[in-house]
């Protein structure tokens, strides 16, 4: 029994398909194949069971790929101390991230990292969670930008800002001169929300009474990203939810309005996720410091005590 044949376990366990599994170990479909073939030999059980549409784990092949995975976490722990001499700053982090976080938090983030840990470039995979999940309980990813709740065995979180979402409408609609907006008044709206997928998308919908994960069913009023649902305002086609680190100054357009919620105004806590056992606990304290360090101004705005209105 080998490491490598450990890999392939894993990889045909996650990706139910010889030719998928093979390629994303970098060989071929007989080699991977003859390998698995030569491991239930050895082992004298059945891992997976065949067919011409899937392939499928047993329930012995189940228990072996759990162990493979953590046989493959702790041999990476020796890599990882190899190559870093002992510094957990040395070597590239891999860095999982959600659509809705990477493209408004990184241009901040890597400049400050790349100052305290210069020996630490970032791997960057942007996923939706649920493609995230799998990635850093197996080891492709060491550590997930993502929103709470967040919950995976083996895996530990720390909640590392809290930014609050606002509506935004078109230039000219009817809301545009108003000061704050209850969420059920959007009930009555076109909402537009991003696809299937996007965990913000089921926040937008938690928050807004009268919408529901049936919403937009034919996907005419849904997008694939923050920035397309933006321009889909402006174009004048609805009225959406954005969180607060999308609305800062350098994303704002004159077409597009932004007006906050009335308080209590619904928010996403931004956490970190990383496995228990990896080997550089060092080098989250780290990512977790400079994304402290980042100055988002518009999450300082948020969190500034409102003034109180004034009676007539």
């Amino acid at each position: 029994m080998t490491l490598t044949e450990l890999r392939y376990v894993v990889a045909l366990a996650q990706e139910r398909h010889f030719g998928r599994a093979a390629q994303k170990c970098f060989v071929t479909q007989p080699t991977l194949s003859l390998a698995l073939a030569k491991l239930e030999d050895e082992l004298g059980v059945r891992l997976f069971e065949r067919n011409k549409n899937e392939v499928l784990v047993t329930a012995m092949g189940a228990a072996i790929v759990e162990q493979a995975r953590r046989v493959l976490d702790e041999a990476g722990k020796i890599a990882s101390l190899a190559r870093g001499s002992h510094d957990q700053l040395a070597g590239a982090l891999r860095l999982g991230v959600i659509p809705t976080i990477g493209p408004y938090l990184l241009p901040e983030l890597v400049p400050i990292l790349h100052k305290r840990a210069p020996g630490m470039p970032l791997m960057i995979e942007e996923n939706f969670t649920g493609n995230l999940v799998p990635m850093l309980r197996d080891g492709e990813i060491d550590v997930a930008l993502i929103a709470l709740p967040f919950t995976v065995p083996g895996v530990l979180t720390r909640a590392l800002y809290e930014e609050p979402f606002s509506v935004v409408v078109p230039e000219g609609h009817a809301w545009a001169k108003k000061k704050r907006i209850r969420p059920d008044e959007l009930s009555g709206e076109s909402l537009l929300v991003l696809n299937a997928g996007h965990c913000f998308r089921d926040q937008v919908l938690e928050t807004c009474p009268g919408q529901s994960n049936t919403a937009n069913p034919d996907g005419a009023r849904s997008g694939s990203s923050l920035e397309t649902i933006r321009n889909m305002v402006a174009s004048g086609l609805g009225v959406s939810v954005l969180p607060a680190t999308a609305l800062q100054r350098r994303y704002l357009t004159r077409l597009v309005k932004e007006i906050p919620f009335t308080d209590p105004a619904p928010s996403r806590k931004v956490a970190i996720a990383w496995r228990a056992s990896f080997s550089r606990p060092e080098a989250v304290e780290v990512l977790a410091g400079a994304i402290g360090s980042v100055k988002l101004a518009c999450l300082k705005r948020a969190a500034a005590p409102r003034k109180a209105t004034p009676r007539r």
